[in-house]
């Protein structure tokens, strides 16, 4: 088979979008520099017979890959078209429409100037990407360390990741991204079903970008929508963040994220760390995490033990950050036992030694472990989450949710990782083999009302004539009678 052609997106794309050849591509100012397209997500709008002549398979046919007589596989040519939009400088994502209204599906791009040839002088936005591209950029990221991010020279400063906490902790939090909910216009397409794009009023356009004007080179906009940006600058990715939800017994009490490059220390003392005291407490750059109190706690006996294990947690334990990897560190009194990526296999306790560094997490191991399952070697995606055990045993007999005082931490990177690469940028992601019988006569009846339906409503929308003489329309209903046989 033929290597895939290289093509020029921007010029292709131009091109479709002002012949109005696909229903719901269009442009949608008078300066041809936004245009909306229609985009139908796999489990929420399945596709149909219709839906196989789109302007995801003319890119795919374009570029090669796609050719007469393959199968139709309309996921994988609307991952194609993605992916080369998102590696394309020359167009802004400006508005993911919205997902919570499976009628409609849309996006709305923004040309840009970009420079000629692209930033690296060849095709950066020719025909998309693959698989076997996503594994790559795992294998690039498995040189990155957490210290790339004290950078200097041209890389990208770190990514202000929002953080998802709980609702009393929102205000912690940074708002998400610039673009606010479509307003109820944005649904109204045209008529004609499920291929009406929506036609954003001049009001909605302001709110989604700036004001038409020179088309100034695209910075990366700062949205959920655009995480694939992580793979063309990983050091985006929020590799000093962890996510700590404590625990007393099962029951959540506190949940925050760290940012420090150097770690954190969890402790529960009404002691100050001071630079003369760093042999005891740890180094001043660590952040210095309280353990929540225990005044809340209902049961009487439940809430003596927890405040006897706090009792001899003042030294604290560690969580230090080195290159990729992250340690522990225990100095308290209280014994500390854990559970994750990094634990040996052997069953029974696994405690953390006293003043010796214990390995954690190592993001070079989880990378590898995500390349593996990518490529479908492994049957299930690698672990990441670290579980932390204080005053007693575990892993043992009893579960987790009855222990006095656990912690989970999670390496946000990791996460977010497994989440882009298991979510929607997974090659096989919107292929889910849906059980559906074939339909029968009863099955078509019912399509055929559907259409009709349709034709109805579009109709209805239509501006308002003359209405004949005679008896006015009723609601709509099935035809009076037996359904055939």
């Amino acid at each position: 088979m033929d290597p895939p052609r290289r093509v020029r997106l921007k010029p292709w794309l131009v091109a479709q979008v002002s012949s109005r050849r696909f229903p719901g591509l269009r442009w949608l100012d008078p300066e041809q520099r936004r245009f909306v397209i229609p985009w139908g997500h796999a489990t929420r709008n399945p596709p149909g017979p219709q839906d196989h002549d789109t302007i995801f398979k003319a890119w795919a046919q374009e570029t090669g890959r796609f050719r007469a007589g393959d199968p139709p596989d309309p996921p994988r040519w609307k991952a194609t078209l993605r992916c080369a939009l998102n590696k394309s400088r020359e167009f802004r994502l400006l508005l993911d429409g919205p997902r919570a209204s499976p009628a409609q599906p849309f996006r709305v791009y923004e040309l840009c100037e970009g420079p000629p040839g692209g930033a690296d002088g060849g095709d950066e936005d020719d025909y998309g990407c693959s698989g076997e591209e996503d594994v790559s950029q795992l294998q690039k990221m498995t040189a990155l360390s957490i210290d790339d991010t004290q950078h200097g020279g041209d890389l990208l400063p770190p990514y202000p990741w929002p953080k998802e906490e709980p609702p009393h902790f929102a205000s912690c939090c940074p708002s998400g991204g610039p673009f606010v909910p479509p307003p109820p216009a944005l649904l109204q397409g045209e008529p004609g079903g499920t291929h009406g794009a929506p036609e954003l009023p001049p009001h909605t356009l302001a709110e989604t970008g700036p004001p038409l004007g020179p088309p100034p080179a695209c910075p990366v906009a700062p949205t959920q929508h655009l995480m694939p940006d992580l793979l063309v600058s990983p050091h985006m990715l929020p590799l000093t963040d962890l996510e700590l939800k404590f625990q007393y017994r099962g029951r959540q009490v506190c949940a925050l994220t760290v940012s420090n490059p150097h770690g954190c220390r969890l402790f529960h003392s009404s002691l100050e760390p001071t630079r003369e005291q760093e042999e005891l407490f740890g180094p001043l750059t660590l952040e210095q995490v309280p353990f929540p109190a225990p005044d809340a706690i209902p049961n009487e006996k439940q809430r003596f033990y927890t405040h006897q294990l706090l009792d001899v947690l003042d030294r604290g334990l560690i969580l230090e950050l080195q290159g990729q990897d992250l340690f522990a560190l225990r100095l308290c009194q209280c014994k500390v036992f854990w559970t994750g990526p990094c634990a040996s296999p052997q069953p029974g306790p696994n405690p953390i030694q006293r003043e010796t560094r214990t390995k954690l997490f190592s993001l070079e191991g989880f990378l590898n472990g995500l390349i593996q399952f990518q490529k479908g070697q492994t049957p299930t995606p690698p672990p990441f989450e670290i579980f932390l055990c204080f005053g007693e045993e575990w892993p043992d007999q009893k579960p987790k949710e009855k222990k006095l005082i656990t912690v989970q931490v999670v390496p946000v990177a990791a996460r977010l990782l497994l989440e882009m690469f298991s979510g929607e940028l997974s090659w096989s992601a919107d292929s889910i083999p849906l059980q559906i019988s074939h339909p029968d006569l009863k099955d078509r009846m019912v399509e055929q009302f559907k259409e009709l339906h349709q034709l109805w409503q579009s109709h209805q929308r239509l501006p308002p004539a003359q209405p004949p003489p005679g008896p006015s329309a009723a609601p709509w209903a099935l035809p009076p009678g037996p359904l055939p046989h």
